[in-house]
């Protein structure tokens, strides 16, 4: 059963996967892919075990975080000092629980911390790790 689409994660603009790769002649074709959201937080490096921790009890399998910088209508972000520092985490999972944790976060830390969100349809391998 596929679940409906929420406000959330029923617009996205990003697709990613193995669909439309060609295997070279004569190698084996590539593996059947699986359809998840990946769910990408870009927020002050304070929320990072918070941010994480959340993910992970509203369903998550798991996560990357990177150490980013960047810049936007309040300026830039450019990790001279501790308070100045961003990160970057992703979560590949499926869509309901990309939408649990998308509204938690905007819910929960959007009004005081700088945070952006953004959503992409994904094709996963070994789709039972996510």
């Amino acid at each position: 059963m596929n679940p409906t689409p929420s406000p959330l994660t029923s617009n996205t603009q990003g697709t990613a996967g193995v669909s439309g790769v060609s295997a070279a002649p004569g190698a084996p074709a590539p593996a059947h892919h699986a359809a998840k959201k990946l769910l990408v937080l870009i927020a002050e490096a304070a929320l990072e075990k918070r941010l994480v921790a959340d993910a992970l009890r509203l369903g998550a399998h798991g996560y990357t975080v990177h150490d980013v910088r960047g810049g936007g209508r309040m300026g830039p972000r450019e990790a001279l000092w501790e308070a100045d520092k961003s990160v970057e985490i992703k979560v590949v999972c499926e869509p309901a629980v990309a939408d649990t944790i998308g509204r938690h976060v905007l819910n929960a830390y959007a009004a005081n911390y700088s945070i952006t969100l953004y959503f992409a349809d994904v094709g996963v391998l070994r789709a039972e790790k996510f």
